[in-house]
């Protein structure tokens, strides 16, 4: 039984809704959708407390990088039916969802898997970056451990582009 693929990216200033996400993907001839949400976490920097973050993307990027992102994933695990994606924009509080993702597969092995390397090559290839919010109004943008130029180890022919999520 085969299914025509779907791929969804949405960047949104909006709340994010899980069971849009999980609806973008949900298929009869899959048996697991995998879901991952990422959320703003409450953190002390400094003496200063983390009351939200503010995302910025390139969207057009963004969008390339989510098909390139896409491809890659259905190369290593071909049973991938579905895969969306949706990354809030603009001020996000303390608690709330950044970012919700679903991938579903006939089986919850390949669909789990997709989903933790889909988290991690976003935070890495994706033109998305985040600044910090404190209570002191001060802010600071931030790296994330995946980003190539992160890792003192990496080759430098595997820096695609500079991103900040």
């Amino acid at each position: 039984m085969s299914e025509e693929w779907r791929d969804v990216f949405k960047l949104s200033h909006d709340w994010l809704s899980v069971q849009e996400v999980v609806d973008a993907v949900s298929s009869t001839s899959c048996g697991a959708i995998s879901v991952f949400i990422g959320t703003t976490r409450e953190d002390e920097v400094d003496g200063r407390k983390v009351i939200g973050l503010e995302y910025e993307a390139y969207e057009l990027m963004a969008q390339s990088e989510f098909a390139k992102l896409c491809s890659d994933i259905r190369e290593r695990w071909p049973t991938v039916t579905h895969i969306c994606v949706h990354h809030r924009l603009g001020w996000v509080k303390v608690g709330e969802a950044s970012v919700a993702m679903a991938i579903s597969s006939p089986h919850r092995h390949d669909g789990q898997q997709a989903i933790q390397h889909c988290i991690e090559r976003l935070k890495a290839n994706v033109p998305i970056w985040k600044k910090e919010v404190y209570d002191t109004q001060e802010s600071s943008w931030k790296e994330n451990s995946e980003c190539p130029w992160s890792a003192p180890s990496t080759a430098a022919g595997d820096r695609e582009f500079i991103n900040k999520h």
